[in-house]
C-alpha cells in the first residue's frame, strides 16, 4: 500500500510538473538569540529568502545553545541554530546549510567564528574573507567552505 501511495505521488508532481523533492518537508531551523541583536534577525531574513523554514526565540544566554550543540566556545557567535541534529552557529550562509543537509555528514554542525564582515546578516561595504568550518563529531574542524 505504501508503494503504491509513493508511486500516485510521483506520478501526480511529475504530471504538475514540481519536482519530486520539492514535495518533501522542508526542516526547520530553530535559531536561539539575543533579543537586541539586529544581525542575528538579518541572517534570519537571509535563510528565510533562501527558502528555509525558522523559528526564532529571544533567550539571555546563547552559550548554552552552543554548548547543547557540541560547538566549542572558540567558535562561538551571536546566535546558535539547530536543525536535523546538526548546530548552525553564526553567519552560515544558507547554501551550505542546505549543502550539510543534503550531504549528511557525521558531524556536529557548522560555525563561522566570529561576525566577519558581508557574511549573511553582516553585508556591509567592505568584505572580509572567512571559513565557514565543519564541526566533526570529535570536535575538530575543518574547512567547509572559503569565502573571499
Amino acid at each position: 500500500m505504501m508503494i503504491r501511495r509513493n508511486f500516485t505521488k510521483a506520478l501526480l508532481a511529475a504530471a504538475l510538473g514540481i519536482p519530486l523533492l520539492a514535495t518533501a518537508a522542508v526542516p526547520v531551523i530553530e535559531v536561539y538569540k539575543s533579543a537586541s541583536c539586529g544581525c542575528c534577525e538579518e541572517w534570519v531574513k537571509h535563510l528565510r529568502a533562501s527558502g528555509l523554514k525558522v523559528n526564532t526565540h529571544d533567550v539571555d544566554d546563547t552559550a548554552a545553545y552552543r554548548k547543547k550543540g557540541g560547538i566549542p566556545d572558540e567558535l562561538g557567535s551571536c546566535h546558535t541554530g539547530m536543525v536535523n541534529g546538526y548546530a548552525l552557529e553564526g553567519h552560515v550562509p544558507a547554501s551550505d546549510i542546505k549543502r550539510l543537509l543534503a550531504e549528511k555528514p557525521k558531524a556536529k554542525g557548522l560555525a563561522v567564528p566570529g561576525m566577519p564582515l558581508g557574511s549573511p546578516g553582516m553585508e556591509a561595504p567592505r568584505k572580509d574573507a572567512y571559513d565557514v568550518l565543519l564541526v566533526k563529531a570529535d570536535g575538530r574542524t575543518a574547512i567547509y567552505k572559503h569565502y573571499n
